[in-house]
């Protein structure tokens, strides 16, 4: 593609560079509008410097992968109010042996949420879980917040509904979810198993200092700090406990206590006054009156107590019901979103296999669907189509085409030179203009170039993009809106405030990224070989036969003719014989 008009080419850059800056730096100070506005803003700038025409602008938005985002966070709103995420949270601290197995745990569990529930989702959930469990056991969070972050971030690369990139290049890729998980399967696993061990070595000693003994026995999450923590969005506003109080019960409110005090008062004196005058007529003598009297006491005293016992069989009941359909539902959430996982692994269409799922979690909870739906991050999606017209108009200045047309000749990935190159570009960019841009401005490109050499390297190219521009997001504190979120996160969290920060994250993130890189890549290498090898020997295995079927049908065509019927039988049970 050659060079657009030397105008689209500098309109073009400038609406890419705003839109880049504000995505980068959502609260830069001349322009604090956020991320959304600004991908907002660099593609109407797009369109109105006339570098992409409206038409084609509607046309650069990618529905499946719109569908397929809002599907997955319909999914996982539901999956919190069913309690999936406290059970996880409980698994951090059930039955620990300490700090080291506790950092290993977070690792783990990280890895598989992200996995199944996006890595932004796990942060969201996991990060306050984390502060409360390094409070109770007198631990410094710091090298939690970064095993959950981190494995985060490279366990999300397992599955194309891990975090957006992925989603991005599953449907422009058209590679099947069963393909993508095995293909990345390998390298995630060594990749958490390696970012583990870089924590403990780097923090060995910190997390060898032994905890109080009036910490000791803070060993578990207790319910209350589990249940706490709650998705709340922020376009609702929520009224105080005191005020919601006061509108359920307005009689328990002090105004009104102290309104009517005068009133209980007068009510108490005459009630007082004729127990006074009762008492006075009664004689000392009168036995049977006082039987009767007593006996009306009791009955009197019966009646409220069998009527208070009834409404708690009754309360019990209903609160028996209650669990009964409350275990009932998650037991249906969790089928569901199993169903999901296995319409996915069968290769059926991913966008509309969220959204079917979405669907009947709604239908399944019977009720107005708004409290839930309100979760849902509209906001990225809207950033999603900004984004998807801000590159297509960057693409059409020619520029990035330009760029890859210099590098391709050394970023070929049939060889080992080739992949390097080409893991450090994406590891650039990706810090630079962050994981997603770059696969939008990469992913057809390295595609294209891998195509010309085979099939099976156009999947690969497509693998090694989505591995290595996800776990470039551990490179920084700004790589990644996982460790964004972490970082607000724990910031944020109310008694248990901690600021992680950039050089803190990067003394850690740098050496991380790239021996994780490097080494997952080799274990993808090899096991991309393997399955080479294995299929080279199966075809060899096969071309004898077949050039034996060959010869044998010419065999046997050539003498078809002039051959008599008895002959021409024993010929064929000759070629039989030959075949077999």
């Amino acid at each position: 593609m050659a060079m657009a008009a030397s105008y689209k080419v500098v309109l073009g850059s400038i609406a890419f560079a705003i839109f880049w800056v504000l995505a980068v730096f959502p609260a830069v100070p001349f322009l604090p509008v956020g991320r959304t506005a600004g991908s907002m803003l660099g593609a109407m700038l797009m369109v109105l410097f006339r570098v992409i025409t409206p038409d084609d602008a509607y046309a650069a938005i990618d529905l499946p992968i719109l569908g397929l985002l809002f599907g997955t966070m319909v999914v996982s709103v539901y999956l919190e109010r069913a309690d999936m995420f406290k059970y996880l949270g409980k698994l951090l601290s059930w039955k620990s042996k300490g700090p080291k197995d506790l950092l290993c745990r977070i690792c783990l569990i990280s890895a598989i949420s992200s996995a199944l529930f996006t890595n932004d989702t796990s942060c969201v959930i996991l990060t306050e879980f984390v502060l409360k469990i390094a409070r109770q056991h007198n631990l410094p969070p710091h090298p939690f917040l970064l095993a959950l972050a981190s494995s985060a971030n490279i366990g999300s690369s397992a599955t194309p509904i891990g975090n957006p990139q992925n989603l991005v290049i599953a449907v422009q890729s058209k590679i099947s979810f069963g393909g993508f998980v095995t293909g990345i399967l390998p390298a995630m696993l060594v990749g958490v198993f390696v970012n583990a061990l870089i924590l403990l070595i780097m923090f060995w000693r910190l997390l060898s200092v032994q905890k109080d003994e009036e910490d000791a026995t803070s060993d578990v999450v207790g319910e209350d700090d589990v249940n706490s923590h709650r998705f709340s969005p922020a376009t609702m506003s929520h009224l105080s406990s005191l005020n919601f109080e006061e509108i359920l019960d307005p009689l328990s409110s002090p105004s009104h206590i102290n309104g009517n005090s005068t009133h209980i008062d007068t009510l108490r004196n005459r009630v007082n006054a004729v127990n006074h005058d009762e008492i006075e007529r009664a004689t000392d003598g009168s036995i049977g009156s006082g039987r009767v009297s007593n006996a009306s006491k009791e009955a009197a005293n019966e009646i409220p107590s069998t009527e208070s016992f009834e409404v708690q069989n009754s309360e019990q009941k209903e609160s028996k019901k209650e669990r009964l359909k409350n275990k009932l539902w998650k037991a249906g959430v969790y089928l569901i979103t199993i169903g999901m996982l296995v319409a996915l692994l069968m290769g059926l269409n991913m966008s509309w296999t969220a959204i079917t799922a979405a669907l009947a979690l709604v239908v399944l909870d019977f009720k107005d669907a708004r409290p839930c739906l309100e979760k849902v991050s509209y906001s990225l999606l809207i950033f999603f189509c900004g984004m998807f017209i801000t590159v297509e108009g960057f693409n059409k200045t020619g520029i990035p085409n330009t760029l890859w047309n210099l590098m391709e000749p050394y970023a070929k990935i049939d060889h080992v030179s080739g992949i390097a190159v080409l893991a450090i570009v994406i590891l650039v960019l990706s810090n630079f203009a962050s994981n997603v841009p770059t696969v939008l401005l990469l992913g057809g490109r390295v595609a294209a170039s891998a195509a010309a050499i085979s099939a099976s390297e156009e999947k690969k190219a497509w693998l090694i993009l989505a591995w290595v521009s996800t776990v470039a997001g551990n490179l920084s504190l700004l790589g990644s809106a996982a460790n964004l979120i972490v970082c607000e996160q724990a910031h944020r969290a109310p008694n248990l405030g901690y600021t992680l920060s950039f050089w803190n994250h990067l003394k850690f993130g740098l050496p991380s990224t790239l021996i994780v890189t490097a080494i997952a890549g080799e274990q993808e290498q090899r096991g991309e070989k393997r399955f080479r090898e294995i299929e080279h020997k199966n075809d060899l295995e096969c071309r004898p036969n077949s050039r034996a079927v060959q010869s044998n049908q010419r065999l046997s065509s050539s003498t078809l003719e002039g051959a008599s019927p008895s002959s021409l039988n024993e010929k064929k049970l000759a070629c039989i014989k030959t075949v077999a």
